[in-house]
């Protein structure tokens, strides 16, 4: 009997096929997962030099774990007469994580680092699924290797949580937009609004960009999507201003002080310190000292002192072409919030060329050029109809993201340079976009792709080079891309006139390589320079140090010792004018430290009334102040944080005594000494309790007993 062979004759390609699809399918998966793999090195290497990281954060997280009330309130010290000047969800988080881990460095910096790898993946997502798995791998490792996304992620501030929250956002406006479906237009802006209560107002820079693709994208009639708009609106605003309005309306006598509002209200924090205030610089605040304080984020900007100089010895110097350095030790413009331009330090000069000059192109501009260059390609690469098509549609979700950020921080008089981390995942999708598209056009029109390859990448590796070596001079590494960049133009110049082929591929490859190695360089340096990770994450800045006492706490043991025999009875270990000399007493202690200042110490927290009845019913005994009723009142700004407040200052003076041993002329005064100084107790140069420098700087701290 003769067999017959009745498998379909098509059966064995099919095989081969699938086979073949599932191989790819796994290599995409291995190369998805090197990414990740690579990101999650960059952001968990070097973890225990960052210790509490930044102290102000971790001080409230402390206070946090202590009641619900602090918690939902986020108080700023245990007692709960201040709370954090940030909304709330980013803290949740890690309160949470220390709740679960304990109070330690890596608790808190946990939920940044998880976001921080999530928002890879989401990016690789939200790019593979509209053009091919190539360009999402390259969207994914362009956020991977970041040097300000690398550096913020391993902070305790919160934007490495906003940007996932936004990146989620995004993907509800993209499925809104291609699906015409209402429950993913709110869940968008439901998801923005939990950003807003993440950061505030940052949140909404992307909004304009997510209201334009649904509005042009979308196949639903237009009325009908202006109707949706309008609905999703409301929502937004409603989640916005939950915790605002819940807060706002609990009486002030039965929840902290809302921390640098002005009149303790988070409407007037929402719209002014972190709202109109961002745009036009501090002056609603007072101008303070350039290089004083940061305005949200822990401690003052790091001071560089001689002593940290001559521990970089054998490290990266600035390069011949080194910006002019700011007070915080690094490149920048040295002028505050009033200064010239409006410039902040470490944020340069207003203009159309900020972030295309030092000191924040070291940031997240390595690949600017190349990523307004994609806006353009893929503008002009078809024609526009009517509703857009997926090409216009990433002109308008990330091209419009990117750019209202671009003229948001080209203006802007008051951020720090980790607000730009805001901008690297739409500039990351561009990158890997704009790519795909020149390797497509390759296949049309070769000479042109090749020349707009060449040019764009020409001028981007121009900026790079540039900036590079504004930090670090003549360093060997810097040659790199240029070799890179040359072996794939000449590959791509003698295969023009060919069609696509794997000699064109690598010579492809090649070029776009050269664009990731400085930035990759840049990210390892960022992550093996724990200083620049410490308080305001920043990325390298041409020196590795290490923070201060490993990024422990900085306290006087002698302080705390006399405060431990003398306050066991009293809610307050001490009252202090500011977080600046509170918060590493908070963390030392686990203790109330009163905050009359609140962060800044222009917060009126306390009256000297309310210092007074605190005294009376024994809740309070001891404050560091200087009393000088005279020099407060002629000078408010020159007393430092919490100088100006003559009434403080006068109560002080007439209802307390000096401690002995305590006072401004002995050897354990709690001094913020100026620039350099050596402290006498052993502290850090600066003589600060957390590492920083505040306003005021050089002027000396008594300890008053007010109950004894």
């Amino acid at each position: 009997m003769i067999r017959t062979n009745t498998r379909p004759a098509s059966a064995e390609p099919m095989q081969v096929t699938a086979s073949r699809y599932t191989l790819r399918g796994s290599l995409h998966l291995v190369a998805l997962g090197l990414i990740l793999l690579l990101a999650a090195l960059l952001r968990c290497a070097n973890l225990e030099a960052l210790g509490y990281a930044n102290h102000y954060y971790t001080a409230g997280v402390a206070s946090m774990l202590q009641s619900w009330q602090n918690f939902f309130f986020v108080a700023a010290e245990p007692g709960g007469s201040v709370s954090i000047d940030k909304p709330p969800v980013g803290l949740w988080l890690q309160a949470i994580s220390a709740s679960l881990f304990g109070l330690n460095g890596v608790a808190v910096l946990l939920p940044q680092i998880i976001a921080g790898i999530l928002s890879v993946c989401v990016l690789y997502h939200l790019v593979k699924r509209t053009y091919g798995v190539p360009a999402g791998l390259l969207a994914a490792l362009v956020l991977a290797i970041t040097p300000i996304v690398v550096a913020t992620d391993r902070n305790n501030t919160i934007d490495s949580t906003l940007i996932l929250t936004l990146l989620l956002a995004s993907w509800a406006f993209l499925k809104a937009t291609e699906q015409g479906m209402l429950r993913y237009l709110l869940l968008g802006v439901a998801l923005a609004g939990i950003g807003f209560n993440i950061k505030m107002l940052q949140a909404y820079l992307p909004l304009p960009a997510f209201y334009g693709l649904y509005l042009l994208g979308a196949k639903t009639p237009l009325w009908r999507k202006l109707a949706n708009l309008a609905l999703a609106t409301v929502l937004l605003l409603a989640v916005s201003l939950s915790w605002a309005i819940a807060v706002d309306l609990t009486p002030a006598d039965q929840r902290p002080y809302v921390g640098s509002s002005g009149n303790n209200s988070v409407i007037t924090l929402m719209l002014g310190y972190n709202g109109i205030n961002r745009l036009v610089g501090m002056e609603g605040h007072g101008n303070q000292p350039e290089g004083s304080f940061d305005d949200d984020d822990g401690r003052d900007d790091q001071m560089a002192t001689p002593s940290q100089a001559d521990a970089n010895d054998g490290a990266f110097q600035p390069g011949p072409g080194a910006p002019p350095m700011n007070a915080n030790g690094g490149p920048g413009a040295p002028e505050g919030p009033g200064g010239p331009g409006g410039g902040f330090p470490g944020t340069g000069q207003a203009g159309p060329l900020r972030l295309f000059t030092t000191p924040l192109s070291k940031e997240m501009s390595w690949l600017l050029p190349f990523g307004l260059f994609s806006i353009g390609l893929l503008t002009f690469r078809s024609r526009l109809r009517w509703p857009i098509t997926a090409q216009h549609q990433a002109v308008v979700l990330w091209g419009g993201w990117l750019v209202t950020g671009v003229v948001f921080f080209s203006i802007a008089g008051f951020f720090h340079e980790y607000y730009l981390s805001s901008l690297a995942a739409p500039l990351a999708a561009l990158v890997a976009i704009g790519a795909i598209e020149l390797w497509r056009l390759r296949g049309e029109h070769p000479r042109l792709a090749t020349r707009l390859l060449l040019l764009a990448t020409s001028v981007t590796l121009g900026l790079q080079l540039l900036t590079a070596y504004a930090f670090v001079g003549d360093a060997w590494w810097l040659a790199i891309n240029g070799v890179l960049f040359a072996s794939g133009a000449v590959l791509l110049l003698i295969t023009v006139k060919r069609p696509l082929s794997s000699t064109v591929a690598i010579g492809f490859v090649t070029v776009i390589a050269a664009l990731l190695i400085l930035p990759s360089i840049w990210s390892a340096l960022t992550t093996i320079n724990a200083s620049a990770n410490q308080s305001l994450p920043s990325a390298y800045s041409g020196q590795i140090s290490g923070p201060a006492n490993e990024g422990d706490v900085q306290v006087n043991q002698e302080l705390i010792d006399y405060l431990g025999e003398h306050t066991q009875d009293t809610k307050y270990l001490m009252a202090v004018p500011s977080s600046h000399e509170g918060a590493d007493y908070v963390l030392a202690m686990n203790r109330p430290v009163l905050y009359l200042g609140g962060f800044m110490g222009q917060d009126e927290v306390a009256s000297g009334a309310d210092l007074s009845d605190m005294v009376a019913a024994g809740e309070l005994r001891y404050i560091y102040w200087r009393a000088n009723t005279s020099e407060s009142e002629a000078n408010p700004m020159a007393m430092g944080p919490g100088g100006g407040n003559a009434e403080i200052t006068t109560w002080v003076a007439t209802s307390c005594v000096a401690v002995e041993g305590f006072t401004a002329e002995s050897e354990n005064q709690f001094s913020i000494l100026p620039d350099g100084a050596a402290a006498d107790d052993g502290r850090a140069d600066d003589g600060r309790a957390d590492g920083g420098m505040p306003p005021g700087r050089g002027q000396a701290l008594t300890l008053y007993d007010c109950g004894g």
